[in-house]
């Protein structure tokens, strides 16, 4: 015998449809990805230890962490053990760190990333920032502003430099390249913050990592023709120091290959 199959009912005797599913939202979790976090694929980080409180800024704001998770960073694993805590009081002082950016040192170390976070468009093969592209409902918290006013510097410098340098203090190599990756896809930046973030990663990267400085350097020789009619671009490099130094050799490297690409397409002559 054969069975009928009958639509379902609800309690009420009413026939009800089967509710369709959405395959726009599948396909998209398909499409997009968020960057592995550096926690993924091993043991998560444990939540119960210590907990340390950072006092950070002139300002004094209060962060608390797990001291397991601050131990991702060889400078806070030295801290903690070097450092003597009075009972029932666990603090690190750091009154030279800028709040905010402190805030993505920590995201970054329970979450592997800091907001807005890179997003993966594997149909393009392309990366993006969370909340870039209004077709992607990614549930963010907003735009966050690529600039932030850093006490240190007395005037707004590039975000991501920021973190960039606070991770090449504290040993986090993965989150410079984050940091740097994000920093590629911002856009639409004055020349003012340009160059003045580019001068803060001078002053605090080492001459031994050059990522940072390249691609300010590469940045500049891009748009040289915004920077060369820049009246800032002028008395900066009036101001000099190993920033315009630099740019100078990579002007003449990107001439002598430009030159070399030049000799190769043009025909031999007898």
């Amino acid at each position: 015998m054969f069975k009928r199959s009958f639509p379902p009912k609800d309690r009420s005797g009413k026939i009800t449809k089967p509710t369709k599913r959405s395959i726009s939202g599948t396909a998209k979790k398909k499409i997009i990805e968020k960057v592995d976090s550096p926690m993924e694929g091993g043991a998560s980080p444990p939540l119960t230890s210590a907990i340390v409180t950072i006092v950070v800024g002139r300002d004094e704001r209060l962060f608390a962490a797990h001291e397991d998770v601050l131990s991702h960073s060889p400078w806070f694993t030295e801290v903690c053990r070097d450092q003597f805590f009075e009972p029932n009081s666990r603090r690190i002082f750091l009154p030279d760190e800028e709040p905010e950016v402190f805030s993505c040192i920590l995201e970054y170390l329970y979450k592997g990333d800091y907001y807005p976070r890179l997003v993966h468009d594997k149909r393009r093969n392309t990366w993006l920032l969370e909340g870039e592209n209004l077709d992607l409902k990614t549930g963010g918290r907003g735009a966050v502003e690529p600039t932030i006013f850093h006490s240190g510097v007395g005037d707004f410098i590039l975000r991501d430099t920021a973190v960039y340098c606070a991770a090449h203090r504290y040993g986090l190599d993965e989150l410079k390249k984050v940091a740097l990756r994000k920093q590629g896809l911002q856009s639409g930046i004055e020349v003012a913050i340009i160059l003045r973030s580019a001068r803060y990663a001078y002053e605090n990267t080492p001459d031994t990592d050059s990522r940072l400085r390249a691609h300010y350097l590469a940045l500049i020789i891009r748009c040289r023709k915004t920077f060369k009619r820049s009246g800032t671009m002028q008395m900066e490099m009036e101001m000099g120091g190993k920033l315009f130094f630099d740019l100078f050799v990579a002007m003449c490297n990107h001439m002598d290959d430009l030159e070399g690409l030049s000799t190769k397409a043009s025909p031999r002559t007898i």
